[in-house]
């Protein structure tokens, strides 16, 4: 019986060393035996913040000028007195993650702004494409912005409203341009569509 023991020591002992040998080998693989870097740990950036190597598509042709029966309506807010639609007939969604249409805005007084505009799903932003010319017959590409935050809190915020309703979830476009124009002619908002 004692030299049963005895074994049982021996095994324990050389299993306790085999195991402090691999935590030792394991540890020694898992240290930095370069050199030591200057590199600033304060610039860190999570993967998912990274930019990439996006690149916008190009946009070469305008679409036509909106005509009334092509016009999509929209609801921003029940406060604004203005009236929002896009043009059906503009809505296209690039391979760059870019929705980009035709928007009208119009005041109670008959007023109205067409623009040609673009949101980017990944980075919650828009921008400019054209605006209408002075003379109401064409386009304006001198008026192009770049890509800009979409601001939420504004009375008259319709980009914030186009892409959290209707064109982008998960920051990639909710679907392909035919599937956005049925989600907005028949109301369906991304909140409708959760279940």
């Amino acid at each position: 019986m004692p030299r049963r023991r005895f074994e049982e020591h021996i095994l324990k002992a050389l299993a306790l060393a085999v195991a402090c040998v691999a935590t030792g080998a394991l540890l020694a693989g898992c240290s930095s035996a370069g050199k030591p870097t200057n590199k600033d740990d304060s610039a860190f950036v999570y993967l998912f913040d990274r930019k990439g190597d996006w690149k916008e598509n190009t946009v070469d042709t305008l679409p036509s000028l909106p005509q009334a029966a092509n016009l999509l309506p929209f609801e921003v807010s029940g406060n604004t007195p203005l009236a929002f639609a896009i043009d059906s007939k503009s809505l296209s969604v690039g391979d760059d993650g870019v929705v980009r249409y035709t928007v009208v805005v119009k005041s109670p007084s008959g007023a109205y702004n067409v623009n040609y505009e673009g949101i980017r799903c990944d980075t919650y932003e828009w921008r400019q494409y054209a605006g209408l010319n002075a003379d109401h017959d064409g386009w304006d590409d001198k008026v192009a912005t770049p890509f800009a935050r979409i601001e939420n809190g504004n009375l008259n915020a319709y980009q914030a409203s186009l892409y959290q309703d209707y064109f982008c979830a998960n920051k990639i476009p909710t679907g392909n341009a035919k599937q956005i124009l049925e989600n907005m002619r028949y109301k369906r908002t991304a909140t409708s569509l959760i279940r």
